[in-house]
């Protein structure tokens, strides 16, 4: 069995902000968990821009807390995010995600899992672990 807490898990490594001060990610279940997903509670800071396109990962997203906005890119449809809105990247969408007027928490589930330390790339992919 794991437990591990939110704040415990805030204080460590498994904290992750980018590069871009755009977002904030607590990985509490990784690759190396070896349950074959990851869990992830990230903050995407409001009245931010970041271009997303995981070509190599599923994504499940469930905003908890904020608002904001997804843009899908292939057809440019916008859908609002707001506390019980779930969104899911079940084609390796490439969109945008913005925060509104405050900080959104969102809940993520990644497959394959993650193995800890990933950031967008210019492309806004995250790249396969091949460990």
């Amino acid at each position: 069995m794991i437990v591990r807490t939110l704040a415990e898990c805030e204080q460590s490594e498994r904290r992750v902000k980018s590069e871009t001060g755009t977002w904030e990610s607590t990985r509490m279940l990784l690759k190396d968990d070896n349950m074959g997903f990851s869990f992830h509670i990230t903050t995407i800071y409001a009245n931010t821009e970041t271009h997303i396109h995981y070509q190599n990962h599923l994504e499940s997203v469930y905003c908890m807390s904020g608002d904001g906005e997804i843009e899908d890119l292939a057809d440019g449809k916008i859908y609002p995010i707001k506390p019980g809105t779930l969104y899911i990247l079940d084609k390796h969408d490439n969109h945008l995600l913005r925060g509104g007027s405050e900080d959104m928490k969102l809940a993520c589930v990644f497959n394959p899992p993650l193995s800890g330390k990933e950031v967008h790339d210019a492309d806004g992919v995250y790249a396969l672990d091949s460990e």
